[in-house]
């Protein structure tokens, strides 16, 4: 999951996939803004068929949370 996640990230900032981690902030470290978020998180529910509770992605700031979040939902 974190592998397929990080390919996506790659998708919406300037950031090499060997330089994402599991404690990578999306805002701080790789530079997301809102706007980049709420669409990456789009194209997630589309790749993984899945619904993503907007009330839970304020919890998540690093790339390992999401990942974590991810894998729990598509079970």
């Amino acid at each position: 999951m974190f592998e397929k996640l990080a390919e996506i990230i790659c998708n919406y900032v300037e950031v090499e996939p060997s330089d994402i981690h599991e404690d990578s902030r999306f805002m701080e470290d790789l530079g997301f803004t809102s706007f980049d978020f709420m669409s990456m998180l789009g194209e997630l529910e589309d790749e993984f068929d899945i619904e993503i509770d907007q009330r839970d992605v304020s919890d998540i700031r690093t790339v390992g949370q999401a990942a974590e979040y991810l894998e729990k939902l598509a079970g």
